[in-house]
């Protein structure tokens, strides 16, 4: 990975290099891959098992095409710059459209930039895809600290506040004075911490989810659908099998320490692109390869780790966002409940759902994620 000149903005352009070291030395690494003992089943109930790691270190050696994923990538215009004390890596594709929407693209964990390399095209030209030009966006699709090539992480305390703080800085360099979010997991945190912050121009945030809970008002659950007590069942599954959030938020460093020697062991801890092995995933195979490839050739684990420990430090109130929100829940998703949403967030102007997809949505099925933001951004 390399960088050039500093531009008088202190935008530098960035192009995706791996040496050719790095690459031998991965697939030394698979080719010395240590399996566990299966537990009884070989299947997903203790956490990934070893036939789908087989499957897929067998892919990664021998099938998966790094050079190829580097090169599509290296069709985007990747910059990085400074904010904050951190160095941070953002794509920037300007649409070829007079008035594009600007949009920024927050990405999940454990993803990257890479999460949205399938709607780029449609969203920047919808024309060529059978869209209108007015549908157009100009999008800004960053690295947060600690995740893919925004890497090393400088200092403690990447809230996912400081991350919108710093996206807003980002906006404003790039010549924003007027833009709006999207953004999943990870990134729909750092969208609604945009909401609060509200800057001048802010065009909204478009989430696949809002994480708002019970607050424990008998009155809430009153109000409540058939199918909010099947999203209630549906977090309290994510509850039981999302060990990673406990393990980032208190022992970051002693999970990257596995991680970041082992290239299975990545794969292994990134099941959430599985869903857990649930059978609802829609993700391919070679996608989940090119996010966790990003996140061995960054050396990212440690820095993705410990923003779960930047979130669980922070001491902070419940705060209501105004802003305008739009939320679209997919099928095999975390499953926003209205009633609780719009408890903390009184402006949602936009609600969808889904029978299609699930959490990576813009990689399961992007040309739904594509229209959805059409239609929230084109409302007034």
């Amino acid at each position: 990975m390399n960088t050039a000149t500093t531009s008088p903005a202190g935008i530098r352009p960035f192009r995706i290099d791996v040496p050719q070291a790095a690459l031998d030395d991965l697939n030394e690494r698979l080719a010395r891959t240590r399996l566990p003992q299966p537990a009884p089943g070989d299947d997903w109930e203790a956490g990934t098992p070893n036939h789908y790691l087989s499957e897929a270190v067998a892919r990664w050696r021998d099938g998966f095409d790094w050079r190829a994923v580097e090169a599509r990538m290296n069709k985007l215009p990747h910059y990085t710059t400074d904010i904050d004390g951190q160095t941070i890596h953002f794509v920037h594709v300007r649409s070829p459209h007079p008035g594009a929407t600007p949009l920024l693209l927050a990405h999940t964990y454990p993803g990257s930039f890479a999460d949205y390399l399938d709607v780029i095209g449609p969203l920047v030209d919808p024309v060529a895809h059978g869209g209108r030009a007015e549908d157009a966006f100009d999008l800004v699709v960053p690295d947060a600290p600690g995740f893919g090539f925004s890497q090393p992480v400088t200092d403690a305390g990447w809230t996912v506040a400081r991350v919108a703080a710093a996206y807003d800085t980002l906006m404003r360099r790039l010549g924003y004075d007027s833009y709006g979010i999207h953004g999943s997991d990870n990134g729909a945190m750092v969208a609604r911490e945009l909401g609060l912050l509200d800057p001048e121009g802010f065009l909204g945030l478009h989430v696949l989810q809002l994480f708002s809970f019970p607050s424990g008002d008998p009155a809430e659950f009153e109000r409540l659908e058939p199918q909010d007590y099947a999203g209630l069942e549906h977090m309290q599954w994510f509850q039981s099998v999302g060990a990673y959030n406990t393990m980032n938020a208190a022992r970051p460093q002693t999970i990257a320490a596995a991680l970041s020697d082992s290239p299975v062991g990545q794969l292994a801890y990134s099941e959430l692109f599985n869903s857990f092995g649930n059978g609802t995933a829609l993700v391919p195979l070679d996608a989940i390869l090119t996010e966790v490839s990003v996140a061995w050739f960054a050396n990212a684990s440690a820095g993705m780790s410990r923003a779960y420990r930047d979130n669980a430090l922070l001491e902070s109130e419940p705060r209501v966002s105004g802003a305008r929100t739009g939320v679209a829940v997919f099928k095999d998703d975390f499953q926003t409940i209205r009633v609780f949403a719009e408890r903390d967030n009184p402006n949602i102007v936009h609600w969808s759902r889904f029978e299609r997809g699930g959490h990576y949505a813009a990689l399961e099925v992007p040309e739904l994620v594509v229209e959805d933001l059409r239609t929230f951004f084109a409302r007034p």
